[in-house]
């Protein structure tokens, strides 16, 4: 196990997607924010979903996802059903 599995929410699966996606560092991690790295995620494995994001987001403020305030709960919620719409689009026009 590397660094990214120490994180909160953060397992063996989760680390390799993101090893995979590009993502080696928690540095990096911050960096690009739980909703690119979702989305990296999602072109990888159809199915990541929103419980990722969470566990994305409480690694990144170093919690577990089910601590993550409403408000920022909300905001992934919105962020999750509209990118999952734009995936819907894509493969219904393939």
């Amino acid at each position: 196990m590397g660094e990214l599995s120490k994180l909160p929410n953060i397992g063996p699966k989760v680390e390799e997607q993101l090893q995979e996606v590009g993502i080696t560092t928690y540095e990096q991690l911050k960096e690009m924010g739980s909703q690119q790295a979702w989305l990296k995620i999602k072109a990888i494995d159809d199915s990541a979903c929103m419980h990722r994001l969470l566990a994305l987001e409480g690694a990144i403020q170093g919690i577990r996802k089910s601590e993550l305030s409403v408000e920022k709960r909300a905001e992934l919620k919105e962020f999750y059903n509209a990118a999952n719409l734009t995936f819907r689009s894509k493969k219904d026009s393939m």
